[in-house]
């Protein structure tokens, strides 16, 4: 199989990156399909991708090779499973250190109502994390008994989510 130039991979993208990924679009279309179908049976995915089943399933082999697909994970309705109420947490610490962060993150991964968090830069907080709580009491609990209890915690601004218009991954 020959190496595709970056620019056939990806034209009119920044075209420097050490993290493109050497895939074409059949590549890409095995991807859409399959984070919209993920238990599709090879036959039927080389079909919908107009391979036939042994280069389709090379294709995948490769792809989870090189770390390109990372996982294949079951999507749940929060809203089905009693959960609703999607809250966005804007959280500043009280110092600066790698001790400190570290010992953040830690104990933010330990709370299963974090469905996400990360690190941000352009704002005057440090973190962002995405909460997922039966109700306003949920809400309260997890605020005042768990959230501001981590150690370093100073400030947290809260945005309640009206609707997710959507949710993707890259392809």
């Amino acid at each position: 199989m020959n190496p595709l130039t970056k620019q056939q991979i990806m034209p009119n993208s920044h075209l420097d990156s050490p993290h493109l990924a050497d895939i074409d679009e059949i590549d890409r279309q095995l991807l859409r399909v399959l984070q919209t179908q993920a238990r599709m049976s090879i036959t039927e995915l080389a079909e919908r991708v107009n391979l036939s089943a042994t280069p389709c399933a090379r294709r995948i082999k490769r792809l989870e090779d090189a770390g390109i697909i990372i996982g294949y994970h079951t999507k749940t309705d929060a809203q089905k499973l009693g959960y609703p109420l999607a809250v966005f947490i804007a959280i500043s610490m009280d110092r600066h250190t790698a001790e400190r962060f570290e010992q953040f993150e830690r104990k933010i991964q330990s709370f299963d109502e974090v469905i996400s968090c990360s690190i941000v830069t352009g704002r005057t907080e440090d973190y962002l994390i995405k909460v997922r709580v039966r109700d306003m009491a949920h809400y309260e609990e997890f605020l005042l008994h768990r959230l501001n209890r981590i150690e370093g915690v100073a400030q947290v601004h809260t945005s309640f989510e009206l609707r997710e218009i959507f949710n993707r991954s890259v392809v």
